[in-house]
């Protein structure tokens, strides 16, 4: 705070704020939030997705929809959420049953079995999702 004195005689204080640490302070928390929030966007298994030429950003403006994520090494994760083979239908239907948009999103590894994709196709359709996706990229 400063305090300045006036050049006539009844000695007012004038008081004045000075808000460039607080801009600096602001300025600083929105890169943070912009790097935190492009990191949490990407968290979850990394998957290597297949390409393919003919690819198409399908989207529903009902919600976000659920992704199932299949790593190469086996581990499932739906929506950040670990699952097992045998318990992963009940894992859908407690995530879809939370969800507006019942579209299950599947992104799975380029080396996965087909037999595991059909498997989590299965137990999306058991689980209640009205439309399954591959989720793939386009080749650079």
């Amino acid at each position: 705070m400063a305090l300045r004195f006036s050049e006539n005689d009844d000695d007012q204080i004038v008081a004045e704020i000075n808000i460039t640490p607080l801009t600096d302070i602001f300025l600083v928390l929105l890169i943070i939030f912009m790097i935190s929030s492009s990191a949490i966007m990407e968290s979850g298994l990394q998957v290597k997705l297949p390409t393919a030429k003919a690819t198409t950003l399908t989207h529903s403006g009902n919600g976000k929809p659920t992704y199932v994520n299949l790593s190469r090494d086996g581990r499932i994760l739906v929506n950040d959420r670990e699952a097992s083979e045998a318990a992963l239908a009940e894992v859908i239907k407690e995530t879809l049953l939370k969800a507006t948009d019942k579209t299950v999103i599947i992104r799975g590894d380029e080396s996965i079995f087909l037999g595991k994709a059909v498997k989590i196709m299965d137990a999306a359709r058991a689980a209640g999702a009205d439309k399954i996706a591959l989720a793939t990229q386009s080749p650079n």
